[in-house]
């Protein structure tokens, strides 16, 4: 009896798969999901900032990484949500043209929380700071620029080629 079963069983799931793989074969596009998951880019830059004793602030770019995903939401920009001395983070192509505009709050005053006596917030002052911006990669990006807010309008303080 166990061994009429099994010769019943085999073939009827042979005949199962072979007839599962026909159905992919007929008229199907294969669509190759690696290559698509492959142009989907976020790319991180990491910033230095440092204050000088004359009170001039120094950007440096630490580093440039480049990791698999897809940003779920890009940052709206902004001009009258930025504070001074707030940093304006320009990505352009080479001719100048504007890509991608985002604000950094000012990382030499940074906003820290106190919950001792309910929740409280107070400026930190410190000389030297890292920030950093993400953005969908693309190939027109070829020049990052970082600017900063002051009374009299806007200072640049990094302009550099990626």
């Amino acid at each position: 009896m166990k061994n009429l079963l099994n010769l019943f069983i085999l073939p009827v799931f042979l005949f199962c798969s072979f007839l599962q793989m026909s159905k992919l074969n007929m008229g199907s596009a294969v669509v190759n999901v690696d290559s698509q998951k492959s142009k989907d880019q976020i790319v991180y830059l990491f910033f230095k900032v440092e204050k000088n004793n004359s009170g001039q602030e120094k950007i440096t770019l630490e580093e440039k990484k480049m990791a698999e995903g897809k940003l779920k939401m890009t940052p709206d920009f902004d001009k009258n949500s930025a504070g001074i001395g707030d940093f304006i983070v320009s990505l352009t192509d080479v001719n100048g043209k504007e890509i991608i505009k985002q604000i950094v709050e000012d990382p030499l005053n940074q906003k820290m929380e106190n919950f001792e006596k309910g929740i409280d917030r107070h400026t930190v002052s410190v000389q030297n700071a890292e920030f950093s911006v993400r953005y969908s990669y693309t190939a027109e990006i070829k020049v990052v620029k970082v600017e900063k807010i002051t009374n009299t309008g806007s200072q640049l303080l990094f302009n550099q080629k990626l």
